[in-house]
């Protein structure tokens, strides 16, 4: 068997996939994609087509290593994304060509399912609380939010405030065992991260996310000495390179390393052991399209310290098209007392609907990231 052909397609509301065709006849699916530059990754999708097509794409260690090592220059997200989407739609095919999931040729599944939460917003909230009713009323038993709008090095005490209202809001609505989880989203600067920990000890948090960004990763041990919950992070890590630091300097409890970012199904399974070797839990990060959740659900499958689960069902990006659009049966993704079931087809599990991928590619998207501003009128962390 031979790659015969690379395809992208820019779809709405602002994803990539990527289409590899074969002389087999077999084709495979995967989701290179860096929100806000996804134009970017595909042309770098198009320069790897070099080192792919006429190859046997069965050969995934090989081929990854050939992407990731026959360039002089390694890593970063463009790169690293490009390679991902590459490799689960491999991993598709290798998994179509033996009519078995991808996570039966990874060793087999160590659950059937996994649990999963819902986005709720948060940063610009117009009623978080009722997003949150609605989000566990459609079965969810985790939540996770934003915790705030944009923070300066040091803000005022009243920004903290709105924070911890909208954080009892969300808990008054939902009780005391609905798993909630906050985001700081790397928009929060250490010492304001300080200060907001000190004062969300009384809401029982699930975990807190990107406290400071993974750039100031040495911060991380003297948060977790004040945090009231443990620490995630790994969204803005590539390789196994960039967590060898985290689990290094220690403090994360989590590692949320994206399967369509750091390098795929093959690269992400390896981060993955690193942190079971740490006694670190794994929280794949995923607010993207159905192609990268079914090879994330593939991956905790087989990883043990996998958790829980992002999604991006009903995810307030998804204005035009939603996560189930663009699969021919929805049902695959199945939504059950708040767990995500493992799709069982072969390769990554889902039907592609390529009819649709095709209309919508038309449309296309150019979707970028917002541009917040502090009052003093320096840019923000988004």
């Amino acid at each position: 068997m031979k790659i015969t052909r690379l395809t992208t397609f820019l779809v709405p509301p602002r994803w990539l996939f990527v289409r590899i065709d074969t002389d087999a006849g077999i084709s495979g699916w995967g989701e290179p994609v860096v929100e806000g530059r996804a134009q970017t990754v595909a042309s770098a999708v198009e320069e790897l087509s070099d080192y792919l097509v006429g190859q046997d794409p069965r050969h995934i260690e090989d081929l990854w290593s050939v992407m990731y090592r026959g360039g002089f220059y390694r890593g970063g997200p463009i790169l690293m994304s490009a390679i991902a989407g590459v490799d689960q739609a491999l991993w598709d095919i290798k998994g179509k060509d033996a009519n078995l999931p991808v996570h039966a040729l990874l060793g087999g599944p160590v659950r059937r399912r996994i649990r999963a939460y819902s986005w709720i917003g948060g940063d610009r909230p117009a009623d978080t609380a009722k997003a949150a009713r609605d989000a566990v009323a459609r079965g969810f038993t985790a939540l996770k939010m934003n915790a705030t709008e944009e923070l300066h090095y040091i803000d005022s005490h009243a920004k903290v405030e709105q924070v911890l209202h909208n954080v009892q809001a969300v808990r008054e609505a939902v009780g005391p065992d609905v798993g909630l989880a906050l985001d700081f989203h790397g928009r929060v600067h250490k010492p304001m991260a300080k200060v907001l920990m000190h004062e969300l000890t009384p809401f029982k948090l699930m975990f807190i996310e990107e406290p400071v960004l993974s750039d100031y990763l040495e911060a991380i041990p003297e948060l977790a000495a004040i945090s009231p919950a443990p620490i995630a992070l790994g969204e803005r890590l590539y390789s196994r390179r960039d967590f060898k630091r985290v689990f290094q300097i220690g403090g994360v409890d989590i590692i949320q390393p994206d399967p369509s970012h750091a390098g795929g199904i093959t690269e992400t399974r390896k981060i993955a052991a690193m942190a079971e070797a740490y006694d670190v839990a794994v929280a794949l990060h995923c607010p993207l399209g159905p192609i990268a959740l079914a090879a994330n659900l593939q991956l905790d499958a087989v990883c043990h310290s996998a958790f829980i689960q992002e999604q991006s069902l009903g995810i307030h990006y998804n204005t035009s098209n939603d996560l189930l659009d663009y699969v021919t049966d929805r049902s695959v993704f199945t939504y059950q007392d708040g767990f995500l079931g493992i799709p069982e087809g072969p390769g990554l599990g889902i039907n592609v609907n390529e009819a649709y991928v095709l209309e919508r590619a038309k449309v296309g998207h150019r979707w970028r990231n917002p541009i917040w501003r502090h009052a003093d009128g320096s840019v923000a962390e988004w």
